[in-house]
């Protein structure tokens, strides 16, 4: 019997039971469809870090407390050791930066009248805008003499503006933030979603008053701007010879864009990764239903086989068929779970970012594929090998 006539048989057997055959192929159409639209949602926020990275600007450096790097993939030591006074003191000392800024960040709530929005309160340096390019859409940015005076003016973003304000304009007006009373002088350019985080959910005060509002001056971090993209390796060699004199290499770390945006790839590429392997479990799952079912039919089959036994049908005729079936099972629930899976990655895109690519495509059907041959060949070994007198005699 040829391969033709094999596919003939298997399929006219499958569609003589349609339910069972679609219930059959609901676990692979499931697995190939979660398979799918994980690893999109995961390459989808890869590619939206690295975009979003790189829009910080090319000579941009980070100090951060702790030690990390891409060999560590973690920060070892945390301590928020650093303060202001370090970054005065790099300003003094470093010959490659063209400015730098120190920031805190801490939760608080900001209030105006009846109206309370917890948010990220950042303190920092008036010269934040051009470090890290955020425009301000209205009103205007704190300046140095009013950090240093420690003057209570406050920046807000376009969410906090329209949870407390509404359609109400914000310059002029007084918030309260933390216990203290503000005056808003500005409301940053909208900078959107990124990670599921609103970079327009945030108010910004002097670094000066952030102080006093936590009762703490160690930063969060230091952002460095290179004088150009030339000479980011000499701030970066600078700033660390300059702290090292004052901490320990555990103590803080001096990491480039490019540093920073390796170790953020190689953690979201790990995130899609378990993604991909916790829904390839579905697909397992649904190769198990494959090789349960094709034994049900086998049992159903035995006197089918027995009389196409007994009138020449060879073992591997007969194993031949069953494997086509459970082939042809995998692979049809795996395009039907492809397409499925692009679309729902498709309607997603209008809420996170999500990222169809071919090789996911290729990986699931080819898996789907691997699980059909895999789980198909013990219940055609087992058809295969029945005894035909045995298997007319069967009732």
């Amino acid at each position: 019997m040829n391969l033709m006539e094999s596919l003939r048989i298997a399929i006219g057997a499958l569609v003589a039971n349609k339910a069972r055959a679609m219930l059959t192929m609901l676990g692979v159409i499931i697995g190939v469809m979660a398979v799918i639209i994980l690893i999109s949602i995961g390459q989808g926020v890869k590619s939206d870090v690295t975009s979003q990275v790189s829009g910080l600007g090319s000579n941009l450096l980070f100090v951060m407390p702790g030690r990390m790097g891409a060999d560590t993939q973690q920060s070892v030591g945390f301590t928020y050791k650093l303060k202001p006074e370090d970054v005065d003191l790099l300003k003094r000392r470093m010959a490659f930066a063209k400015d730098i800024i120190g920031n805190i960040e801490a939760p608080s709530r900001v209030k105006y009248r009846n109206k309370t929005h917890r948010t990220i309160v950042l303190g920092t340096s008036a010269s934040y805008p051009v470090v890290l390019d955020r425009p301000i859409a209205q009103g205007r940015f704190f300046t140095a003499a009013q950090v240093e005076a420690g003057r209570r003016v406050a920046v807000l973003g376009k969410t906090v503006v329209d949870d407390i304000f509404g359609s109400e304009n914000p310059i002029g007006k007084r918030v309260t933030i933390g216990a203290q009373k503000y005056l808003v002088i500005g409301v940053m350019s909208e900078k959107g979603n990124f990670m599921g985080q609103d970079f327009d959910d945030g108010a910004y005060v002097p670094l000066t008053n952030m102080t006093s509002l936590m009762g703490s001056d160690r930063l969060s971090h230091i952002i460095i701007k290179a004088k150009d993209e030339m000479h980011v390796k000499d701030a970066q060699d600078e700033a660390k010879r300059i702290l090292g004199t004052k901490y320990s290499p555990d103590d803080y770390s001096v990491m480039t864009q490019g540093e920073t945006l390796s170790i953020l790839q190689n953690i979201l590429s790990i995130m899609t990764l378990m993604l991909a392997g916790i829904a390839s479990i579905s697909l397992l799952v649904g190769g198990i239903g494959i090789m349960n079912i094709m034994l049900v039919s086998v049992t159903e089959r035995t006197r089918e086989i027995g009389i196409r036994k007994a009138v020449g049908a060879r073992t591997h005729d007969i194993m031949i068929q069953f494997v086509i079936e459970a082939i042809i099972l995998s692979m049809t629930g795996g395009a039907i779970g492809i397409a499925i899976g692009i679309g729902g990655s498709l309607v997603m895109k209008n809420w996170m970012p999500v990222e169809v690519t071919w090789w996911s495509v290729m990986l699931s059907f080819g898996f789907a594929a691997i699980v059909g041959i895999f789980f198909g060949v013990y219940p055609a070994w087992k058809a295969a090998r029945l005894d035909p007198i045995d298997a007319l005699r069967y009732e």
